[in-house]
């Protein structure tokens, strides 16, 4: 009985002081083990129960997450509580100009009628609130042409790729791009038809 105390006890130090070494570690020191347990745990989620999509670099997030967390908390406690099926299309300031949600409702475009673009000082999470789309996802090293420059005023440059790399966008999953992600978003699947979606807009620094 004591040799079963024993071994207990010495698993749940273990376990202690591994959360305790991760917690002290800044997230840029983490292994992909630290990484991966920390995402999938889902805390940071808020209690928003829809999935990230596969493409999301999570290490890239596990950084800019820890580096202003209060504001990656705002953004995701609005996908979790407000009733997004029937807010209001608009701009809503959640930390100013720093952290903006704009809701949208569009026809999704034919594929020739959108562009891929990129961001600098924001990060998009990007969530179908009905309907579906596709977005193209490729590293912005991976793009051929710029189409237009960027704009620093409005945040965006727009590209061409030789490859869209397309992921399903619908209600079940949610999006997230950092800078060196170019993304083509608002694509048809079948047919051209009605969404509504909401873009986070996460200021960087």
């Amino acid at each position: 009985m004591r040799a079963i105390n024993f071994i207990l006890t010495l698993t749940l130090i273990t376990l202690i002081m591994a959360c305790s070494n991760t917690a002290s570690k800044k997230a840029e020191e983490w292994s992909e083990k630290e990484i991966n347990e920390w995402f999938e745990g889902g805390e940071w989620l808020a209690g928003w129960n829809v999935s990230p999509d596969e493409s999301i670099n999570r290490r890239e997030f596990a950084i800019r997450y820890h580096k202003n967390p209060e504001r990656w908390k705002k953004a995701f406690k609005f996908l979790a509580t407000e009733n997004l099926k029937t807010i209001k299309v608009g701009k809503y300031k959640l930390e100013g100009d720093s952290l903006v949600a704009n809701i949208d409702e569009y026809v999704t475009k034919n594929e020739e009628d959108s562009r891929f673009e990129a961001h600098k000082i924001f990060a998009d999470i990007q969530y179908i609130i009905s309907g579906e789309e596709k977005i193209g996802v490729v590293p912005l090293n991976n793009t051929t042409t710029v189409i237009q420059k960027y704009d620093k005023a409005k945040d965006i440059a727009f590209f061409t790729a030789s490859k869209s790399n397309y992921r399903l966008a619908n209600p079940g999953r949610f999006f997230i791009f950092f800078p060196d992600n170019a993304h083509r978003p608002c694509v048809k699947t079948a047919t051209n038809s009605p969404v509504k979606k909401v873009v986070i807009k996460v200021r960087l620094n």
